[in-house]
Order: structure tokens, then C-alpha cells, then sequence
């Protein structure tokens, strides 16, 4: 069993920190792991005016914007769906384009959350035969008619866009409910297993979140660990179609600066074996005089499933490319059709697959507090988010303490009674293809959640 994380001292009273004092604590803490290989791995415990109030488990979800989800598999043409898929990859981290990187709580073991979004049904539809690789202009098509209504600034692109819209706080127009559920399946090393389900538009994604995370001195490079392959996206109406969507390493960086950022400087790769398109986006981390641009180009093409071997962008011959896309993956990314470099086409012919200007994160549907477990995340960290709230940061680090504490004694009773644990809702604690199969209390849970029940009566 391993030793208790290392912890760090309360606070010596409950004054409000500034950003900077909270930087300049939080690099003296990570300045005792220099070298470490795995500061996920550790699982060393920050005081709580360091933290979000936020659990984990609510923190990683990647339904920023549900309506660009629940968009996937409307098109018949296999672009036009791997489209779809790159327009909801471009959405799912939309928390670090509106707001600035925060450390959430660590996760528990056998913690859960649930929740549901009541996505807006509108994303425009994506319809690649409207558009002529000859660079001809559009007709009449769907893209062409997705918005109709130029920018203040007159960008000829804004007529020729499918990208997402959010209208409102509380829409007016059509739904579809999304539901999602995700429990922390081990801790050494940390896992958590989630599950995405819509069943009115036949999907439903999956996967294992485990970071590893590695301290330079100057930032903290964050990578997918060996457990999370990806984000794992079924189309069940398009005879079980699945896309696979692998996570780039990111930095978060201006610790020095006193101002937390969150750069991407890798690829990431999304495949459909059924289909036989992959999509090789490469993020660009710094550009001139170090200054971040956050851009990202990307290339769509057939591929052998059989034998995957293209894995940069300059790999993929010509003769193979349907289609490429070009921005910033902060702002604004455009998509054109042909092998031929985006920046060759005229403005009319470079289609918005995305702007994230007008996006803000969407809200959840949460469960009462009355009907959440005792170990329901929103439910199990309840005192420290109050005491944090209040700014009683004391009384939360020492909340914080005693609720580690007490998982670790019943860690050391498993031990002791060699008892092996087992989730609550997914088969595996973890598994080598990345993709958690619910069970049948996580089947009985989110089928009550599409309902609107958020009743745990009879499932645990």
C-alpha cells in the first residue's frame, strides 16, 4: 500500500488570496517535485485556497457545448459526419478558451457524478455536396444557407458557415437531453471511466480520463496516461460507426508569470475504421517571440485501418486528402475541400466549421441534493466547497484532510480484509482498448436519468 500523499499546511488564517500569492504557494509546493516522473501519479494534496470549488469528476466532462455533440451522425456522407465529430472535438474544452485553468478537487475512489444537459437541437447541417472543390461558389445548399447574416465587419465567411449558435441561456426552440455519468474507477493509479448517452439521436462516448502530468520548473506538461485512449464516439443509427478521438499533451504554463494559460503544442488524431477517414489536426504551441498564437491545422483523409501508419500531416500524400482545416483552436477554425493548401482558397470557399467567439459553456442539469449519494461528488465534497465558498479556508483544508483521511482507512481495511474493488457502475476498473462498458446499475441509472429521475432507490 502506499504511503499517505504528502500534504501541504493550512493556511495560517483565512485572508483572501490574490492570484499571484496563489501562484507564488502553488510553485513552491511544486517546486519539492522537480523530476518527479508523475505528479498525477502522487496525488499530493493542495490546501484548499488553492483549489476550485469544484469536484473533479464535474471539472472533466466534455460537453462544454452539447448541441455540437448531439449534431454527430445527422449527415448520410462519411465527411460530412467526421465534420460533425471535428466540430464537437473543437467545442469539448471550451471552459479553457472562457476561463482560466483551475485545479479541481482529486477524485475518490468509487466517487460518482451525474448529470444531464438540455442541448439546444440546431446545430446547422454540414453538407459537403453543396460545396465544389473547383472553387466555384457555393450554391443555395445547407452551408451556404446556415447563416444569413454577414458580421459587422463583413467576413464573407460568415455566409458560409456550420458552425455552432447558442441563442440563449434558456432556449426557446427544440431540445434533445443528454445524459452523462462518471465514476472514479481506481486510484493508484488514478482513473475515472465516463459514459455519454443520447438515445433520441442514437449515441452515445466513452472512455477512461487519467492525466500524467510532469513539472519542468517553468510549466506543468499534461498528457493523456496510459489507461485514457481517447474519447470513444458510436453512432449507433450509422450501424454502430466509432470514432476515436486521442487527446495532444498540453501546457499550462505563465507560473513565472503569475498568469495560468493553457497551450497545445501536439497532434491528435480522430480514426473511423468503418468509414476509412482519419483526421491528423496539429496544434502549434508557441509562435514568433514565444507569443502563443493557439493554432491548429488539420488534415482529413482515407486511410488503411489495417495499417495506420501516416501520423503528421506531411505524411499523407495528396491523392488521399478530401479535405483540410485551418485556425485557431480558440477562435475560429475553417475547412476546405481538395488536397490544396486552405490558405489557396478564397475567403468564400473557407467554410466555419466552428466559432467560438459567441460560446459560452453550457449549464448542467443536476440531481436534487436530497436524492445524491453520500458518495456523489457534489454530495461528498459538499463541506469543503461551503467553507471555500465562505472563505474559510482553514476550516475547508482541515475538511479536506479528514475526508482524504477517511479513504484511506478504508483503503487500509480493504487491504486488511484483501477485499478487491470493484466500481459501482462500470464492468472495469480499467481496460487496455480505453472503452468502459457500463453495467447494469450505470444502465438502470442513466435510463432514469433521460427521464428525468434522478431516484437512486434500488441501485445502490
Amino acid at each position: 500500500m502506499s504511503s499517505a500523499p504528502p500534504t501541504a499546511a493550512p493556511a495560517a488564517d483565512d485572508a483572501p488570496q490574490t492570484d499571484g500569492s496563489k501562484i507564488k504557494t502553488f510553485i513552491s509546493i511544486l517546486r519539492k517535485f522537480i523530476g518527479v516522473a508523475d505528479l498525477a501519479a502522487v496525488r499530493f494534496s493542495l490546501p484548499a485556497q488553492l483549489l476550485e470549488p469544484t469536484p473533479n469528476l464535474e471539472y472533466w466532462n466534455y460537453l462544454d457545448n452539447p448541441s455540437a455533440f448531439a449534431a454527430i451522425g445527422t449527415s448520410d456522407e462519411p465527411l460530412d459526419r467526421m465534420l460533425e465529430v471535428l466540430r464537437f472535438w473543437f467545442t469539448k474544452d471550451l471552459k479553457y478558451v472562457k476561463g482560466k485553468p483551475c485545479k479541481p478537487y482529486n477524485s475518490c475512489l468509487g466517487e460518482f457524478f451525474r448529470c444531464n444537459w438540455e442541448a439546444e437541437d440546431n446545430a446547422p447541417r454540414i453538407d459537403t455536396k453543396s460545396l465544389s472543390v473547383n472553387g466555384a461558389a457555393p450554391g443555395n445548399g445547407t452551408i451556404s444557407s446556415a447563416s444569413s447574416v454577414k458580421s459587422a465587419k463583413g467576413d464573407p465567411r460568415a455566409s458560409s458557415t456550420v458552425s455552432v449558435v447558442q441563442t440563449a441561456t434558456n432556449p426557446s426552440g427544440p431540445t434533445v437531453r443528454i445524459s452523462y455519468l462518471t465514476e472514479q474507477t481506481s486510484h493508484h493509479p488514478p482513473v475515472s471511466a465516463f459514459y455519454v448517452s443520447c438515445p433520441e439521436k442514437g449515441l452515445h462516448a466513452r472512455g477512461y480520463d487519467q492525466i500524467s502530468a510532469k513539472f519542468t520548473g517553468t510549466a506543468i506538461k499534461v498528457s493523456p496516461g496510459e489507461h485514457n485512449l481517447g474519447i470513444f464516439i458510436t453512432l449507433e443509427k450509422r450501424d454502430h460507426e466509432t470514432y476515436q478521438l486521442t487527446h495532444p499533451a498540453a501546457h499550462l504554463g505563465g507560473i513565472l508569470r503569475g498568469a495560468l494559460s493553457v497551450s497545445v503544442g501536439d497532434m491528435a488524431y480522430i480514426t473511423c475504421p468503418k468509414t476509412k477517414l482519419k483526421a491528423i489536426l496539429n496544434y502549434v504551441e508557441e509562435g514568433w517571440l514565444g507569443r502563443a498564437q493557439n493554432k491548429v491545422e488539420g488534415v482529413i483523409f482515407r486511410y488503411d485501418p489495417d495499417n495506420d501508419t501516416k501520423v503528421r500531416i506531411k505524411d499523407v500524400p495528396d491523392s488521399d486528402v478530401v479535405a483540410r482545416l485551418s485556425g485557431a483552436w480558440k477562435d475560429k477554425i475553417v475547412f476546405t475541400l481538395g488536397p490544396k493548401p486552405v490558405e489557396s482558397h478564397p475567403p468564400e470557399r473557407q467554410v466555419t466549421i466552428i466559432d467560438l467567439n459567441p460560446l459560452t459553456v453550457a449549464p448542467k442539469s443536476l440531481p436534487p441534493k436530497e436524492q445524491q449519494a453520500e458518495n456523489e461528488s457534489l454530495q461528498l465534497w459538499d463541506g469543503v466547497t461551503q467553507a471555500i465558498l465562505s472563505k474559510q479556508f482553514s476550516k475547508a483544508t482541515t475538511v479536506k484532510v479528514e475526508l482524504e483521511e477517511r479513504q484511506r482507512e478504508k483503503a487500509r481495511e480493504r487491504e486488511r480484509k484483501k477485499e478487491v474493488w470493484k466500481p459501482i457502475f462500470f464492468d472495469q476498473v480499467t481496460d487496455k482498448a480505453g472503452k468502459p462498458d457500463l453495467n447494469d446499475k450505470g444502465r438502470q441509472l442513466l435510463e432514469r436519468a433521460q427521464k428525468g429521475d434522478w431516484s437512486l432507490e434500488g441501485i445502490i
